[in-house]
C-alpha cells in the first residue's frame, strides 16, 4: 500500500473569526444543491426529494414541532476548584430539540451526536424515565420516515448552532445509517461531507447465518467551507513492520515521475477512517457506569481532539452518561501498569462543554460522574470551570418556592407566556399577556391568595390605561393556591362585571395545573406530544435504614422510600458514603444498579475503610423527575 503524504495541518485551520452568536430564532437556510438534486431529464418526470424529510417550505420543522419558549431552572452550580470569574459549563435536563432552540446560533465549535438507534423501543429505553418513554414513542411513530423526521428536526437545529467553522459527528449503526447519510447531505450539503468513520470492535455473540455486525458508522460534516482537523493530535503509532519499511527512500515506478525522499512522521501515521477501539466490556470497572450503549472515552477523545481546539465549545445533546462532557473537561483514557485502563486528566486539553439529556436519571448520573472525576484528580491541582445543572420544561417546585420573590415572579410569568413589567415597589400588576394584566402570588408552596389580593388587583386593573380607554376588564391571577374568600371575591367580580363596567372579570389559575399549561400543551400535533411540558415535580420522601456488620460492613436499605408525584415510580438510587453535608458526591459503582429482574436495587452493602462516625446520604430519582435526598449518621465499628 502506498503511504499518502501528510497534509500540513495548518492548511486546514480556519482563518476567519466567527461572528457574534445570532439569536435563537435566526433561521438556518438549507444548502443550494440544484445540480445534485435536479430531476433526471432522460427518465421523464421523476420526482426527486431535494429537501430533508419533514421539511415544510413555510414553517420548516416547526410544522411538526412547534416552538415552545420556556425558562430554564438552575438547580445547582457545582464548584470544581476554579476561583477566577468564568462562564460555567452546562448540564441540562430537557427535550433536546427545545433546549437547542433556546441557544444562540453560531455559538458551538463541535457537536457529537449519538442519537437513539433505530433498533427497537426496549433497546433504547435506558433509564426508565416517563420523559424518555414519551420521546421514544414519538421516534417510532410512523416507522423509518417518522424516525428521520424526528432526527432531522434536531440535526437542523444543530447546524444552526454550529459556528461557520464548526463541524458535527453523528453516530449510528446499520439500522438507519444509509438513510441518515442522505438526510444529512440535504441539511448540511453534499460537499460538506468530510468522512464516514467506521468504528470497529470485537466481542459479543456471533450469528450462524451471516457475517457478524461489528462496526458503527460516524458521519462527519462541516458547516461551512472550512473546519478544523488537528491531524497531529490523533496520529496513530506505526507498527514495527511499517516503520522499518518506511525508513528508506521510497520511489514510485509510475510513468509520471518519482517521489522524493519520504520518511515517516515522528508523531505517528496519518489516521485512517476506521478506528479499531474496543467497546466497554461488562467486566470493565474504571469507565463503565452501568448502561448498555455507553461509548468508550478513547473513541470520543479521538473525535474531539481531531475537530476542536482547547477552549472550544463542544456539545452533546444526547448526553447519556456524560462521556462527552467528561472528555471535553480534559479526562483521557490511557493504559497503566500491566495494560490496565486508567483515567488521567490533562487540563491543557480541556474544552468548554454543554450537554443535555431527556432523562432525569441520565443527568443525575452525569453530574455525579463529573464531580467524581474532579475529586479523583484533585480539585486544587487541576481546577476546572464550574458546571450548572439546569432543568427545562419540568421544574422542581420546592426549589422554586425558595427563590427570591422577584425572580420567582419573573420565572412564572415567562412560563405562562407573559411579559414582566418593570415596576416600583408595591406594584400590583406584575406582567401582561395578550393585553391583559397578570398578578403573581408569593413563592412559598403553601401560600394562598386572599380576598384582599383579589380586590387590590381588581382596583389596579381599573386604573390602567387599557381599562379606561378600551373597556378591557379581564385580568388573571397566578398562585400556588387560592383561599375560599379569594375564590368568592373573584366570582362576584366576574358576575357583576358582565353588567357593570366598574367591575373586573378575574380568572384564577393555580400554578402547575392544566389552566396554567394550556398555552404549551395546546401546541401538540400528531407528531409532537407536549403533555409533560411545563409541569412541577416534588421530591420523593426518602427513608434509609441501616444494619452494621462485623468488619466495617454496613447494609443500607431505602425500600421504605415513597414517591409523591402522581403515576411515578422509583428509577434510580445513588449513595454518598462520606457525605459532608453540603455537596452530594455519588460513590462510583453504585449508580443505576438493577436486580436480575430489572428492578431498582434499593439495598446495598458497603465496606468502610476505617472505623468511625460517618454521614451517609441516599439520593433517589423517580420516573417523573422528582429527586430527594436523605442523610443518616452511622457508627462503624
Amino acid at each position: 500500500m502506498t503511504q499518502e503524504p501528510d497534509t500540513n495541518p495548518q492548511d486546514t485551520q480556519p482563518t476567519d473569526a466567527a461572528p457574534d452568536p445570532q439569536p435563537p430564532d435566526a433561521p438556518e437556510p438549507l444548502p443550494q444543491q440544484d445540480d445534485l438534486w435536479r430531476p433526471p431529464a432522460r427518465f421523464g418526470s421523476v420526482p426527486v426529494e431535494a429537501e430533508p424529510m419533514g421539511w415544510d417550505r413555510r414553517q420548516g420543522f416547526r410544522k411538526h414541532y412547534p416552538l415552545v419558549d420556556l425558562p430554564t431552572q438552575i438547580v445547582e452550580r457545582v464548584h470544581l476548584g476554579m476561583d477566577t470569574p468564568h462562564e460555567p459549563n452546562r448540564l441540562i435536563w430537557g427535550d433536546n430539540l427545545h433546549v437547542m432552540r433556546q441557544i444562540p446560533s453560531n455559538s458551538i465549535d463541535l457537536i457529537y451526536a449519538d442519537p437513539p438507534f433505530f433498533s427497537g423501543r426496549q433497546y433504547n429505553v435506558m433509564w426508565g424515565d416517563a420523559n424518555e418513554v414519551r420521546s421514544f414513542n414519538d421516534i417510532w411513530e410512523g416507522g423509518m420516515p417518522g424516525y428521520l423526521i424526528w432526527l432531522n428536526a434536531r440535526l437542523y437545529e444543530m447546524k444552526r448552532l454550529l459556528k461557520p467553522t464548526g463541524s458535527i459527528y453523528v453516530h449510528c449503526d446499520w439500522h438507519a445509517s444509509h438513510y441518515i447519510k442522505v438526510e444529512m447531505d440535504k441539511i448540511f450539503g453534499y460537499d460538506n461531507f468530510m468522512n464516514e468513520i467506521v468504528w470497529c470492535y470485537r466481542g459479543g455473540g456471533v450469528p450462524k447465518d451471516r457475517f457478524a455486525r461489528k462496526h458503527d458508522a460516524i458521519f462527519w460534516y462541516r458547516k461551512g467551507t472550512k473546519c478544523k482537523f488537528n491531524v497531529d493530535a490523533v496520529r496513530v503509532p506505526y507498527s514495527g513492520e511499517s516503520e522499518e519499511r518506511l525508513n528508506y527512500v521510497a520511489r514510485s515506478f509510475r510513468p509520471s515521475g518519482t517521489y522524493d525522499t519520504y520518511r515517516p512522521n515522528k508523531k505517528g501515521k496519518h489516521p485512517e477512517d476506521w478506528f479499531e477501539i474496543q467497546p466497554i466490556m461488562p467486566s470493565e470497572k474504571v469507565e463503565r457506569i452501568g448502561y448498555p450503549t455507553q461509548k468508550p472515552m478513547e473513541l470520543i477523545q479521538r473525535l474531539i481532539e481531531a475537530a476542536s481546539d482547547p477552549g472550544d465549545i463542544v456539545a452533546d445533546f444526547f448526553g447519556g452518561g456524560g462521556t462527552s462532557a467528561v472528555v471535553a473537561a480534559g479526562a483521557r483514557s490511557t493504559r497503566g501498569e500491566k495494560g490496565r485502563p486508567v483515567i488521567e486528566f490533562r487540563s491543557g486539553l480541556a474544552r468548554r462543554w454543554i450537554t443535555c439529556d431527556q432523562s432525569r436519571v441520565a443527568v443525575s448520573v452525569s453530574a455525579e460522574r463529573l464531580k467524581q472525576e474532579a475529586i479523583t484528580r484533585g480539585l486544587e491541582d487541576a481546577p476546572v470551570p464550574d458546571f450548572m445543572v439546569e432543568h427545562w420544561g419540568i421544574y422542581e417546585a420546592e426549589q422554586l418556592s425558595r427563590m427570591p420573590l422577584g425572580e420567582f415572579r419573573e420565572f412564572v410569568l415567562r412560563a405562562y407566556g407573559a411579559t414582566r413589567v418593570s415596576q416600583e415597589r408595591g406594584a400590583v400588576i406584575h406582567g401582561w399577556r395578550n393585553q391583559f394584566p397578570i398578578w403573581v402570588g408569593l413563592a412559598g408552596l403553601d401560600s394562598q391568595a386572599t380576598a384582599d389580593d383579589v380586590l387590590e388587583f381588581a382596583n389596579a386593573v381599573r386604573r390602567t390605561v387599557q381599562y379606561r380607554d378600551a373597556n378591557l376588564r379581564d385580568g388573571t391571577m397566578l398562585a400556588w393556591g387560592f383561599r375560599a374568600d379569594a375564590e368568592a371575591a373573584a366570582k362576584e367580580l366576574r358576575e357583576r362585571g358582565a353588567v357593570d363596567v366598574n367591575f373586573v372579570r378575574l380568572s384564577q389559575v393555580r400554578i402547575g395545573e392544566p389552566g396554567f399549561r394550556e398555552h404549551i400543551v395546546g401546541k401538540s400535533t400528531d407528531r409532537a406530544d407536549y403533555s409533560e411540558f411545563l409541569t412541577f415535580v416534588h421530591p420523593p420522601v426518602v427513608s434509609v435504614a441501616h444494619r452494621v456488620h462485623d468488619g466495617r460492613a454496613v447494609t443500607f436499605d431505602a425500600g421504605d422510600s415513597v414517591v409523591v408525584n402522581v403515576g411515578a415510580e422509583l428509577v434510580n438510587v445513588q449513595w454518598d458514603f462520606d457525605y459532608d453535608g453540603r455537596r452530594f458526591v455519588a460513590a462510583p459503582g453504585y449508580a443505576f444498579q438493577r436486580s436480575k429482574g430489572g428492578k431498582v436495587n434499593l439495598r446495598v452493602t458497603h465496606k468502610f475503610d476505617r472505623t468511625g462516625t460517618y454521614q451517609v446520604a441516599c439520593r433517589i430519582q423517580d420516573s417523573r423527575g422528582g429527586e430527594g435526598t436523605r442523610a443518616v449518621e452511622v457508627e462503624v465499628k
